[in-house]
């Protein structure tokens, strides 16, 4: 990795430090001789903790991995104005590149640290993703690969059930209520009206995947995921990691049917996830555990 670095940045680094949390790909911190530091992305099959599962056949947002989808999201979220890491440099035959270092230091972890500090980068993510929302397509799916041979919620209804059959067996609580939970899905879904207009969404944003950057404005990372869909599926998530913040992020108009279809597809994904790769040797295995065990909860909580 050392002349990888050399041939990349004019200097071999000094140090390398693995961050945490990746789970699709290696994420390294390089440290130069002068001081400097940069991001080293490694997409191989050996940082991707994944095991394989059936997949629903044209879900857009499953095995968005690798440094084509990277480089050319990257493009797409810059053209629109988003502040991403600046790409330093590409290999995509090696499956690396080099980034920016944005920083240490989450949006999530400063909401925790100084809630009043993170007021105005929440507010500039409202305006970043208000211009990604609001950049649209007539078809749905990853950047080079837009559909539109069928309504998009329609996918998230078979990714839905597929993450029921998956964990029913893994749980007996599941298991039961398994038909109620498909019930309650099916009436969701029939409430949603049709629609022809998709945002560009990230897919997973998180506040863990905003850093804070040099000049304190928010920096997106992790983009492999990005998709152009229904916003509402990006606000269920947010709605879900943000909480009582989510108001300053200034949200589109949103329909409220497929908002609410959205939020309970996406409590059995992060059940299903969770304990497929709990089954792995993911260093984090238990706080996946606690987070399918969170989910299992508000799946079981159905109406009467």
């Amino acid at each position: 990795m050392s002349d990888v670095v050399a041939g990349a940045l004019g200097r071999p680094p000094v140090e390398l430090d693995r961050l945490t949390g990746g789970t699709t790909k290696g994420v390294y911190r390089l440290r130069l001789g002068d001081g400097a530091t940069a991001i080293l992305y490694a997409w191989a099959d050996a940082e991707n903790y994944w095991p394989p599962a059936v997949n629903v056949p044209d879900d857009p947002f499953t095995n968005a991995i690798g440094p084509n989808l990277f480089a050319t999201n990257h493009a797409a979220l810059s053209a629109a104005g988003v502040r991403v890491p600046h790409l330093l440099w590409l290999d995509r035959d090696a499956g690396l590149a080099i980034v920016e270092d944005a920083g240490t230091e989450t949006l999530e972890a400063l909401m925790e640290r100084d809630p009043a500090a993170a007021a105005a980068p929440l507010a500039e993510l409202g305006d970043a993703l208000r211009r990604m929302h609001t950049t649209t397509r007539t078809a749905w799916g990853r950047l080079a690969e837009l559909t539109d041979a069928r309504p998009a919620h329609d996918v998230i209804l078979d990714r839905a059930l597929s993450h029921l059959r998956l964990t029913a067996p893994r749980d007996g609580r599941l298991a039961v209520a398994a038909p109620r939970i498909e019930e309650h899905l099916r009436r969701l879904h029939t409430a949603v009206r049709p629609r022809a207009v998709y945002g560009l969404l990230h897919g997973e944003l998180g506040p863990d995947h905003v850093l804070i950057g040099p000049a304190g404005e928010p920096v997106i990372i992790d983009i492999e995921g990005l998709t152009y869909f229904d916003v509402e599926w990006e606000h269920a998530f947010l709605q879900l990691r943000f909480e009582s913040s989510y108001g300053r992020l200034k949200p589109v108009e949103l329909d409220l049917d497929r908002l609410e279809f959205y939020r309970y597809a996406q409590v059995l994904a992060l059940i299903e996830g969770p304990l497929r790769i709990a089954e792995t040797d993911f260093p984090e295995r238990d706080w996946m555990l606690e987070l399918a065990e969170w989910n299992i909860g508000k799946a079981l909580d159905l109406p009467e």
